[in-house]
């Protein structure tokens, strides 16, 4: 359980960045909360520029099985297409795979939100 919790962390570091005062955000340490070493914080430049592609993709067979990470790996900084275990579905553009998670931008209909997700809630994507 240490490790889960040094993995969220090390999640949250790379998805906020840095902020000023004496603290950061309700429930988050303040100053010093940037990415770890060798990981810079997640910057708004890293968006993508345009919109994802105008069609929602057919899903594949899913599996009652969360994503591994290492598989979603290979849609970094790619337009990708997720299912949840709730059904839901949207385009993502993940820019960091963690241990249990993947960070990266929401497409929310309009423009690129910062998002990240747990990928034990994800079960099955599709990247172009």
């Amino acid at each position: 359980m240490y490790q889960y919790i040094n993995d969220d962390r090390q999640f949250l570091n790379f998805l906020l960045p840095s902020f000023p005062g004496p603290s950061g955000p309700p429930g988050f340490p303040g100053p010093g909360f940037g990415g770890p070493s060798g990981v810079p914080p997640l910057q708004p430049s890293q968006a993508p520029t345009s919109p994802p592609p105008p069609f929602i993709p057919q899903q594949a067979a899913a599996s009652s099985f969360a994503v591994d990470p290492g598989a979603i790996r290979f849609c970094l900084f790619r337009n990708t297409f997720i299912w949840l275990s709730n059904g839901t579905g949207f385009w993502f553009y993940p820019v960091f795979v963690g241990p249990r998670s993947v960070a990266g931008f929401r497409w929310n209909g309009r423009t690129w939100v910062i998002f990240g997700i747990d990928t034990r809630r994800i079960i099955s994507f599709t990247c172009y």
